[in-house]
């Protein structure tokens, strides 16, 4: 199962690397479900796995001019805020213990896979559907910007994130897209750059939560195999459809969302 699991981890990057999200989404079921790590410290691992694999993309894309570092910034700002709040106080404050229905018991755990199970239900209804958009290369005309939409929408990925340990990407990109005018080639490089950073501060707040039970070996290992996938899915993504791509992962995700729905409910 192990060998299966570092197979896997590989998928990670070649989904971040392809269409600019979508593997966070793989990582805490297979921490959880594969390597037996428990879902708060899941989401956790997930957070570095995830930023320092978007890190390494997003300078590549920085190299390429695919990044947008105003909006990094713009965008990032308060996100990062949000998912640093998040894990620092918001998840350890949660009880062990929420409640009981009958013979049925909601815990810490469960409670944080279902909400990672309906963020992932909604993610791949996004990724299904599509949207009807102009080549990647061209830039869709851009409309006047509300900011504090965008503000507001930052804090609200990051507080997601924070929860559950996913990027968001597939959330961060149509607001790029359609309110600030980028192209997808500019919206996945910036989407990459914007889910570093917010990733990696919020792994800071665990790393003061979690000293003693981070297993850095084990950590390395996946990210290591995680950053050579999202290398792979870049060069990859010359010769595949995203379209058609993002539409099969997105039923992909779905099906890992009912898994995890029936798993835990069972």
């Amino acid at each position: 199962m192990e060998i299966i699991g570092y197979v896997l981890a590989s998928l990670i990057g070649i989904s971040l690397g392809l269409i600019g999200s979508g593997g966070s989404i793989l990582t805490v079921p297979l921490l959880v479900y594969v390597f037996n790590v428990s879902p708060v410290l899941a989401t956790a691992y997930s957070l570095f796995i995830v930023g320092a694999s978007s890190l390494a993309g997003s300078a590549r894309k920085i190299m390429n001019q695919e990044v947008k570092l105003k909006t990094v910034l713009f965008f990032g700002l308060p996100s990062i805020v949000a998912v640093y709040l998040t894990r620092k106080f918001i998840i350890q404050s949660l009880p062990e213990h929420f409640f009981d229905l009958g013979s049925f018991v909601v815990t810490k755990d469960l409670f944080i896979m279902m909400l990672f199970a309906v963020f992932m239900a909604i993610a791949a209804f996004f990724m299904i559907k599509g949207r009807n958009e102009k080549e990647e290369d061209e830039k869709v005309a851009p409309k006047k910007v509300n900011y504090w939409i965008v503000i507001l929408e930052g804090m609200f990925v990051g507080t997601l994130t924070g929860f559950v340990g996913a990027g968001g990407g597939f959330m961060i990109i149509p607001v790029l897209v359609l309110v600030m005018g980028m192209s997808m080639k500019e919206a996945i490089g910036t989407s990459l750059a914007i889910i570093a950073i917010k990733s990696m501060i919020g792994f800071i707040g665990d790393v003061q939560n979690f000293t003693n039970e981070i297993d850095w070996m084990f950590l390395l290992s996946i990210t290591t195999i995680s950053i050579v996938g999202i290398f792979i899915g870049m060069y990859l993504s010359k010769f595949i459809s995203a379209k058609w791509l993002k539409k099969g992962f997105g039923w992909f995700v779905l099906l890992m969302s009912i898994f995890i729905l029936y798993k835990e409910l069972s």
